[in-house]
């Protein structure tokens, strides 16, 4: 007989997603983001963190800078965009983005320009910010579904 208690497509997605987050070195945010194809095999991952060839030990972490040149924002890519420009195979039509934090605008362009057809998000604590605002209305206008994902379980435990 086989088991019952084995996790769902969406944990599992999930779980990859929130794996990935754990590679982040940013110190107050860590998103991760795993992108599926419609057989549901994973075509590709990504966490926020600084782009290829920019040190992570040399550029800023830190937000709210007096110095706008020293704000973080100017030179992290999100976790979604990351996993977009880390997919190196055809098209991402109809593909569905698990992400640990509802996407910003700038990604959700990403989104939209790639094909990517549905997201699955755990967390939405910007809601109220102009980025994620205009982000669910560019979804809603190109017709990609989006959905919070609420997990069955409090924990997913990794043992070896």
């Amino acid at each position: 007989m086989k088991r019952e208690d084995y996790i769902s497509w969406d944990e599992y997605f999930m779980g990859v997603a929130l794996l990935s987050a754990q590679r982040s070195k940013d110190p107050n945010t860590r998103v991760g983001c795993c992108i599926v194809g419609k057989d549901n095999k994973i075509l590709s991952v990504g966490y926020n963190g600084m782009p290829r060839g920019c040190s992570d030990d040399i550029f800023s972490w830190e937000r709210d800078m007096d110095d706008e040149l020293d704000n973080k924002y100017l030179y992290v890519c999100h976790a979604e965009l990351n996993a977009i420009l880390n997919y190196s195979g055809p098209a991402l039509d109809d593909a569905r983005l698990y992400t640990t934090l509802f996407p910003c605008n700038e990604c959700t362009k990403a989104i939209i320009q790639s094909g990517i057809k549905e997201v699955v998000y755990l967390s939405d604590k910007y809601s109220g910010a102009d980025s994620t605002i205009a982000a669910k209305r560019m979804m809603n206008t190109t017709g990609i579904k989006h959905r919070k994902y609420t997990p069955s379980k409090k924990s997913l435990i990794i043992s070896v």
